[in-house]
């Protein structure tokens, strides 16, 4: 087989074959891994046959006649249409309001610059497509809280106590946070990852790996916010369940099991007193949703309806191994099945009825508190292949590759995160369906969002199923037209956008996000060069500053090397890494001391990790960062991290919670002083 007919099956399918790694070193993808990818990708290329055919189909797909079904342009630029249309053919263009603009292709036919953003219909000659018109960039956070200079805190919701919270963190206790936290100046309530996971699989818990990116998680629901307190106390009266709740809620970790079977066993109780005692205002609000929901919320809940069933049955729970007939959502035998368990069908609306309404609550409390932006959600990566989105979404997500990493200097093997993502020939051949439900989706009751490695934009390391992480390579997605789309909907629901970009940034990526307005991330963890951090005055103004994330430690544990132990104690680091790894950390910790006295944030190099914290803290604070955002963990000093990146199950991932419940949070004595010297230091930042 000819290597360089290979080569170019790989690229046409969207494959880099040369990138450079970590350490600056050029590397190329082995034909062996290259065929591999391609099959996964649907492309077989065992074979000199079997790669002409693909290419030969790739080639026809790409070369055709009509256009997309979806074109993106960008507000008051012409829009290139490759030589589809002759010079000054004739087209009009419906408008989102029904107005109309009517005109001809320019002399090299191109369509003229349209003033009006929104989705549009084009007609030109026989074709109609949707055409998606974008502002030139995101909005900015100067244009939504009216500051230079804002702030806000990062939750996870998970985390969070109130009273009679069930053992877990609901919208309830996120309204109640992001009331107090806007009345302490704060702009912005960043919270972790709310998709929906599996109501028959208590076990999966972590919120990046989400069974749908189109919904969200019920048992973050707080039915009493919407059907009243009356009805919650007598749903968990009739079902028995007062004192295991009482249990949950006094154990310092969450145990997901016990309280996903509890909080379910608590939201079909209420679903059956809603069938016969609900108000006519909240019948009609239940209706209106389902009608709202559409297709995609129906066909969500005859998939957690199917996958309950099978999981119950002792039937195979992945999907791709189900019955062929009901692996495809339209088919009439998942209809008939659907007819057949309308009331669990519904039951599953039902819950994302009360999260939805809820997080809706929880936006508007930050909104009416004087919150410039409010909640930011957080956007997973992918989905678990075997789940919701990926069931209903079949030709626009990979189904055969997972997502992951290549190896690096921090993992010697690569990283496998074991989700699915959209393929790029699936989504520009639906028009972008998936991605634009999936912003809309997750904007709806927020007004913001964060999407966890942003690079994935622009390209992804794909993974064969079942391979190891370096028998994968970067696949290339439309970066201009994911973009536009972005711009499109963070101006239509006017929302602040950030892009996770730690890691491998590809070339020229920072940049093109910075002119979009999307704000990249910088950790104070990460901020050194040369063996000491960066002064203030010289982190970007196109960057958000935070002090750490979810998978990295607190200031305070980071300060005791406490994540050097964990890694010990998981397995994740030797005993002699750990031994080097402790003499680097005080060589850091001494260089952070070092800055923070020469910013004049800390007084003394002889201080307490209480006062290095609050230093860093205050050093956050005076940077020229748009935004700053602080981790309840470093706000209240905590020691340890939500999560421990690595294989396992030694380290408590995604079960931690707070000490103090929300209404009393803010006001500790510790953090009342930390959140006094960020608003301080923001303030005074403003006026640089």
């Amino acid at each position: 087989m000819s290597d360089e007919r290979l080569a170019q099956l790989a690229e046409a399918a969207g494959l880099s074959l040369h990138w450079v790694d970590a350490n600056g070193r050029p590397q190329y993808v082995a034909p062996d891994a290259q065929r591999a990818l391609l099959d996964a990708l649907g492309f077989p290329a065992q074979s000199p046959q079997q790669v002409d055919a693909s290419l030969a189909a790739l080639h026809a797909q790409q070369q055709g006649s009509s256009l997309p079904p979806l074109l993106t342009a960008e507000q008051s630029q012409v829009l290139p249409l490759n030589g589809h249309f002759a010079a000054h053919s004739a087209f009009q263009v419906i408008l989102e309001d029904g107005s109309r603009v009517d005109g001809r292709l320019d002399g090299e036919g191109n369509l003229p610059a349209l003033a009006e953003c929104g989705y549009q219909q084009l007609r030109i000659a026989d074709q109609q497509v949707a055409l998606a018109v974008a502002p030139p960039a995101c909005r900015s956070v100067l244009e939504l809280t009216g500051r230079a200079r804002s702030w806000g805190i990062t939750a996870q919701l998970y985390s969070l106590r109130r009273a009679n919270d069930a053992g877990l963190g609901d919208t309830q206790a996120l309204e109640a946070l992001a009331r107090l936290a806007a009345e302490k100046g704060a702009d912005a309530l960043a919270i972790s990852p709310v998709h929906a996971m599996f109501a028959a699989n208590h076990a999966q818990y972590s919120p990046y790996s989400p069974s749908s990116r189109l919904f969200f998680n019920v048992l973050h629901a707080a039915p009493g916010a919407i059907l009243g307190d009356a009805a919650m106390h007598a749903a968990v009266a009739n079902a028995g369940l007062l004192a295991e709740l009482q249990r949950l809620e006094a154990l310092p970790l969450i145990e997901w099991p016990a309280v996903a079977c509890s909080r379910q066993r608590i939201l079909h109780q209420l679903y059956e007193d809603f069938a016969g005692s609900a108000t006519p205002e909240l019948r009609e609000d239940f209706a209106r949703f389902q009608r709202e929901g559409g297709d995609a919320l129906t066909q969500h809940c005859r998939f957690e309806a199917l996958h309950g069933y099978m999981v119950s049955n002792a039937l195979p729970w992945d999907w791709r191994q189900w019955p062929e007939h009901y692996r495809d959502p339209q088919s009439a035998q998942v209809q008939h099945f659907a007819s057949q368990h309308h009331h669990e069908v519904t039951f599953h609306a039902f819950g994302q009825w009360l999260i939805a309404r809820g997080l809706q609550r929880a936006q508007r409390a930050a909104r009416d508190a004087g919150m410039g932006v409010g909640i930011i959600a957080d956007l997973a990566v992918g989905t678990d292949a075997s789940g919701s989105q990926a069931w209903s979404r079949q030709a626009e997500l990979l189904q055969a590759v997972t997502v992951g990493a290549p190896p690096d200097v921090l993992n010697r093997s690569g990283q496998n995160w074991g989700v699915s993502a959209f393929s790029p020939t699936g989504l520009q051949q639906h028009g972008f369906r998936a991605f634009i439900e999936m912003l809309q989706a997750n904007l709806a009751h927020a007004g913001g969002i964060r999407i966890d490695h942003v690079m994935g934009l622009k390209r992804l390391w794909v993974i064969p199923q079942g391979a190891s992480s370096d028998a994968g390579a970067y696949l290339n997605y439309p970066l201009t037209d994911l973009l536009r789309l972005l711009a499109l909907e963070s101006w239509r629901h006017r929302a602040l956008v950030i892009g996770e970009d730690l890691g491998t940034v590809p070339e020229g990526l920072r940049e093109e996000l910075a002119r979009r307005n999307i704000l990249g991330m910088r950790v104070l963890l990460f901020e050194q060069q040369h063996g000491r951090f960066i002064p203030a005055q010289h982190w970007p103004r196109d960057a958000l500053a935070i002090s750490t994330t979810h998978d990295l430690p607190s200031i305070s544990g980071w300060l005791q090397g406490k994540d050097i132990d964990w890694r010990l104690q998981a397995g994740h680091s030797s005993a002699e890494q750990a031994a080097s790894d402790r003499p680097e950390r005080d060589r850091e910790r001494a260089a952070l001391v070092d800055t923070l006295v020469e910013s004049g944030q800390l007084h003394s190099h002889h201080s307490s990790d209480e006062e290095r914290l609050e230093a860093s803290i205050g050093f956050l604070g005076s940077t020229p960062a748009p935004l700053v955002l602080l981790p309840l963990e470093d706000l209240t000093a905590e020691l340890e991290q939500p999560n421990l990146p690595g294989p396992g199950d030694i380290h408590p991932n995604w079960r931690r919670r707070q000490h103090h419940p929300v209404d009393t949070l803010l006001d500790q004595p510790g953090a009342a002083r930390r959140l006094a010297r960020l608003c301080a230091t923001r303030q005074e930042a403003s006026h640089d």
